[in-house]
């Protein structure tokens, strides 16, 4: 009875803590660099961005400070350097399939067409698109872009499916370029296009830093869906290490501290945001 016992032990002590086989590809190079390569935004609060300090921040930044802590546990390396890189929406993707980058903290959305080049965790958030225009009559519904100009940033999924929302109800809009979340809102307190499209959260977070939260207002509807996931080159066993760290933060209590530090003045998470965490709160 006593060996059963043990051998049910060591058994259960096996799945709790899983050793890694010969570190391989992105685990491989982390190993003999000690380091780690994490891409984030400088300007996409509050999920990744440029601090008043000058050090990377954010909920995305915070979730992948956790996978560093996961990846050197699970590579039994002490000391791992963090590498922090600074990416666009232009050049996020590139980053990674180049090496650059081994995993992109940002606000990226998972898209199929994206995964044809790289791949992503599981999802981190749970996202619509908006707009941030300004309150004293600006255009709150997207009915109400007829005649009007839109900003947008290059390479981003919100381009597309602000034109597609806008083509299929037949709205007239112009859709013009900013260089980033910055310009966007400074533009629309400016007067100089009507309205700002990106994901709500993120409009939200460069609104309130811009100074304009007197000025500035989120429309009262979303035109997408916008999933957010860490992308990573394809290499299974480091997206394993990536998920089992995300999966035990969902799992107990990590993930509330993180959302509370970003997102507590807002409330509790939404029940898409509780149910996407609790999908993803996979079981050894």
């Amino acid at each position: 009875m006593k060996i059963r016992w043990l051998l049910a032990a060591l058994a259960a002590a096996a799945i709790a803590a899983p050793a890694l086989a010969q570190p391989a590809g992105t685990l491989k190079k982390i190993t003999d660099s000690r380091s780690i390569a994490l891409g984030f935004r400088l300007d996409a609060p509050p999920f990744s961005y440029r601090g008043s300090n000058g050090e990377p921040t954010g909920y995305s930044v915070d979730l992948c400070r956790r996978v560093a802590t996961a990846v050197e546990r699970a590579l039994n390396v002490t000391g791992l350097e963090i590498k922090w890189v600074p990416v666009t929406p232009e050049n996020r993707i590139q980053a990674v399939t180049s090496g650059a980058v081994d995993l992109e903290c940002g606000v990226t959305t998972v898209t199929l067409g994206r995964q044809e080049q790289v791949d992503f965790s599981n999802l981190i958030f749970a996202e619509g698109g908006s707009l941030l225009v300004r309150a004293d009559g600006g255009p709150i519904r997207l009915s109400e872009l007829n005649g009007k100009t839109v900003g947008v940033m290059a390479g981003t999924t919100t381009e597309p499916r602000l034109r597609a929302a806008l083509k299929e109800r037949l709205i007239d809009a112009r859709v013009v370029y900013v260089k980033d979340e910055n310009d966007g809102a400074a533009a629309v307190i400016d007067k100089r296009i009507d309205a700002f499209a990106g994901d709500r959260m993120v409009l939200l977070g460069v609104g309130l830093r811009s100074g304009g939260g007197a000025v500035l207002s989120l429309a009262q509807e979303d035109f997408s869906f916008e999933p957010y996931g860490l992308m990573m080159r394809r290499d299974p066993a480091f997206r394993l290490v990536v998920n089992r760290a995300l999966a035990q933060l969902y799992a107990g209590q990590g993930i509330s501290e993180i959302y509370e530090r970003w997102f507590g003045k807002l409330g509790r998470p939404g029940p898409l945001l509780a149910a996407m965490y609790y999908l993803n709160a996979f079981a050894e």
